[in-house]
């Protein structure tokens, strides 16, 4: 017995450990590359946005991965709430797959996955290393699950064991101890799958493991509602979406429990079948209910939730084609676009700042989320000024074609530094750096001085004015000089044993960034002045 215990909590940690590392491989390459044009579909309508779920789920095999994610951008602004439901809902039926796996055996050649994984990851380079990886974790997810079944196949000569489980019981207390065990593990492929592999071994049946399976469905969104508890509005919105959605599921699917278990037991005499069956009919129940009440279901959340959240575009909102025959009009497209970019740059120093003294994962990670929105822009406008160049240009416009493409590169450059400010936030609350109220003190006088630039650069673009221009050149100086100085402050500070030793590089670093952020502005001022009106 006790061996046995050992055996499937050895099978529980690997499939733990699998599916998190497994979900983090595919969150990196998903959002490094491919995501504008995945959650593009999503904003179609809500039929792309099931698909966007489903598919995201089983590249993460974890809904809760998924709604998290789903939540972190609605909270960024990069979705909008009502977008976020469709891709929610779709999540579900992603969870599904894992299960029918199991179900096929999948279990039983999971070695060959982590054979085969292992060597491509090893000896792999780029993108066949990726693979590989990929696919060791997706072994290792089953290769835990093939332990617990080890582990479980003495069971079924236990009938103290087999009594308890195949006794119907309250439908209320097996969606309770559904809903117990997946907020705690944070996975509802688990429990689910655990169930299936009992059924294989005849020590369940599907009247005692569906409430279960509806508890387990409810239980992901604790995950959700965790993660919206530091979102914006939007992001509490769906969150608490996430969890309406599933709570009126299961309550409707209590209420048919008697028709949903013989529709299962007509369709299949198998089992565990019928569970992962019962797991997919549920998921597909709340796309079918709630997929046509979408817009009254999230115009009645708003009510309940009263507030304004902000919504970023992924895509450029002012570079019309059609003006491309005309190139001075083109320009002022583009220039409208650049306003866009560096505004919502504007919005991301902010928040990076921010993080210096009040660091939050759910607010870096919208940091990251932005920075994605101004590298897409910058690749935007710069497309749509190379398609200016294919016509015949004047000397002067050719010349203005020039410095608007550097505007829009030093616009995205003061991002990257922001992007670089939260990571050494991240880097601070991790090692637990604290700074010397001397040192909060400088960082926030040289703060101050670069947000000013930044308005400064900002409102540039929209007027072009040489009082400004000069305010940007004069404050550079100062920034310049100040930077400078800070660090004589530090290393005062350091050499009097004032400041701990791990906070200087940190600090000096968070000065470097920042004093860059101000020379991009000066960059920025010094192209403006060269453009003629």
């Amino acid at each position: 017995m006790v061996q046995s215990i050992l055996l499937f909590c050895t099978g529980i940690v690997l499939f733990l450990f699998g599916m998190v590392r497994l979900s983090a491989t595919a969150q990196r390459r998903f959002t490094n590359y491919r995501l504008r044009e995945y959650f593009k579909l999503s904003v179609k309508n809500p039929i792309y946005g099931v698909i966007t779920g489903l598919v995201s789920t089983i590249l993460f095999q974890s809904s809760s991965a998924t709604s998290v994610l789903t939540v972190g951008l609605v909270s960024a602004g990069l979705i909008s709430f009502y977008h976020s439901l469709g891709i929610i809902l779709g999540a579900g039926i992603g969870t599904t797959l894992t299960v029918q796996l199991v179900v096929w055996k999948v279990t039983d050649i999971s070695p060959v996955f982590l054979l085969l994984g292992g060597i491509v990851w090893i000896s792999g380079k780029n993108k066949w290393k990726y693979i590989g990886e990929t696919i060791f974790y997706f072994g290792l997810i089953f290769f835990g699950l093939s332990l617990v079944s080890m582990a479980t196949e003495p069971l079924k000569n236990n009938p103290a064991f087999m009594h308890y489980f195949q006794e119907v019981k309250n439908p209320a207390f097996g969606v309770f101890i559904g809903l117990a065990i997946t907020a705690i593990i944070q996975s509802s492929a688990i429990p689910i799958s655990i169930l299936a592999i009992f059924a294989q071994y005849n020590l369940v049946t599907i009247d005692s493991s569906l409430p279960i399976i509806f508890g387990a469905n409810l239980g992901t969104a604790v995950t959700a509602l965790l993660a919206g508890l530091t979102a914006n509005i939007n992001g509490k919105r769906t969150a608490v979406s996430h969890f309406l959605f599933r709570l009126f599921g299961v309550l409707i699917a209590l209420a048919i429990l008697p028709f949903f278990i013989l529709s299962l037991k007509n369709i299949t005499a198998n089992v565990a079948q019928q569970i992962a069956l019962g797991h997919f009919f549920f998921n597909l129940l709340l796309v079918i209910i709630f997929i046509p009440l979408l817009k009254p279901f999230s115009r009645l959340v708003e009510k309940i939730m009263p507030g304004k959240g902000e919504v970023l575009s992924l895509w450029p909102e002012y570079l019309d084609e059609r003006r491309l025959a005309v190139a001075e009009t083109a320009f002022e497209c583009a220039r409208r676009e650049m306003a866009r970019q560096i505004a919502i740059v504007q919005n991301m120093f902010s928040k990076s700042v921010d993080l210096i003294s009040n660091f939050k994962d759910t607010k870096r990670n919208e940091v990251d989320y932005i920075e994605f929105v101004v590298d897409t822009l910058r690749r935007e406008i710069g497309n749509y000024l190379c398609r200016i160049s294919e016509s015949s240009l004047t000397p002067e416009s050719s010349r203005k074609l020039f410095l608007l493409s550097q505007l829009t590169d030093d616009i995205e450059r003061i991002g990257d530094h922001a992007l670089s400010l939260a990571l050494l936030s991240w880097r601070k609350h991790r090692r637990k750096i604290n700074f010397t109220e001397m040192g909060k003190s400088d960082l926030k006088e040289l703060i101050t001085l670069v947000a000013e630039n930044l308005q400064d650069a900002a409102s540039l673009i929209d007027n072009k004015d040489e009082e400004t221009i000069k305010s940007i050149f004069a404050r550079e100086e100062q920034i310049d000089l100040l930077e400078k100085e800070l660090k004589e402050r530090h290393l005062k500070r350091f050499y009097k044993r004032i400041c701990h030793a791990e906070a200087g590089p940190v600090f000096i670093e968070i000065l470097i960034h920042l004093e860059r952020i101000s020379d991009h502005c000066e960059n920025i001022a010094e192209y403006i002045q060269d453009l003629k009106e």
